[in-house]
């Protein structure tokens, strides 16, 4: 059975402006989402679910498909495509949703909304990242290998100094981890930037200290996940318990790290911390577009991807 990748595409970029998982930035105008789907397809995936919102779904699902249309997999079936939306009345039962709110309930929520039509070992990425090849190959092949598993779950960790933007301080989610590298904690540390020395400092939100040093190779979360369909089940448990909590809040999102956490925390899941060599990059702000634009020309060029990507 081939695993599923769910890409969050529902975010709109506040800090970056307009729906930039739309957004052209290939020699051909592809999309990051195009390359993620390009290299998982290539590493073994074979379907894709989008997340989106209702507003921008009929555009985005068009737009997928006509891209998409003859892309095959590598056994030669064709590739499968799902569309979700994400929704902030999306929740259970017997919860009133407090007609003020107008912020996402998060990616955790996100991830929910997929629960009815993925019934294999899954992906969980986000839409405007780049993650590289090597990563959905190494995502792909322990996916596989846990098939038939269940409350064992896995996080693609990046090296925390090829995450960085040159255009100003990023948020970084710091994967923790025992010898048998087990993920224990993840913890957030936010205005992370590097010095022209070469040093890399952020600030601590557990422990509130700031301009703490950090360990350039240290493993950090860039939201690429691995789970078993069992997570599902597992998860909506814990976003009920959340929501009695929450559910008058305004700003209170529900996390994949939250949710994970607590599933460690109960014994009922143990999440594998694997690294990749690749280097991440995105549009965190405007700011970066011209990079990533330049980045894509430079993998084209030494013939990493085709160019188009996907050939009609």
């Amino acid at each position: 059975m081939k695993p599923t990748l769910l890409v969050l595409a529902a975010g709109m970029g506040s800090r970056y402006g307009g729906l930039k998982q739309m957004d052209g930035l290939g020699p051909s105008g592809e999309t990051i989402i195009d390359y993620s789907i390009y290299d998982a397809v290539n590493a073994g995936f074979g379907k894709v679910v989008y997340i989106v919102r209702e507003y921008f779904k009929e555009q985005f699902e068009s737009v997928v498909k006509e891209k998409y249309s003859g892309v095959k997999c590598p056994d030669g079936s064709p590739l499968q495509f799902e569309f979700v939306t994400q929704e902030l009345n999306k929740i259970p039962a017997g919860f009133t949703l407090n007609p003020e709110r107008q912020k996402p309930w998060g990616t955790a929520h996100a991830v929910l909304m997929a629960k009815d039509i993925i019934k294999e070992p899954f992906a969980v990425i986000n839409g405007d990242d780049y993650y590289g090849k090597e990563s959905f190959k190494v995502l792909a092949d322990w996916l596989k290998a846990h098939e038939n598993t269940k409350g064992q779950y896995c996080i693609v960790g990046f090296e925390l100094d090829n995450t960085l933007s040159e255009s100003g301080g990023v948020s970084r989610g710091i994967c923790h981890y025992d010898k048998n590298n087990t993920l224990t904690s993840i913890v957030e540390h936010l205005n992370i930037a590097m010095t022209p020395e070469g040093k890399v400092f952020g600030d601590n939100s557990t422990t509130l200290e700031t301009h703490v040093e950090l360990e350039a190779k240290a493993l950090c979360s860039m939201n690429m996940w691995g789970f078993t369909p069992d997570y599902f089940e597992k998860s909506a448990e814990i976003f009920n318990d959340f929501l009695k909590e929450n559910i008058s809040e305004l700003k209170k999102e529900y996390y994949i790290p939250y949710a994970v956490d607590l599933m460690t925390k109960a014994g009922d899941a143990s999440t594998e911390v694997l690294s990749t060599p690749s280097r991440w990059f995105g549009v965190t702000y405007k700011e970066d577009r011209p990079a990533v634009v330049a980045k894509f020309k430079e993998l084209a060029d030494k013939g990493v991807y085709p160019t188009p990507l996907y050939r009609k």
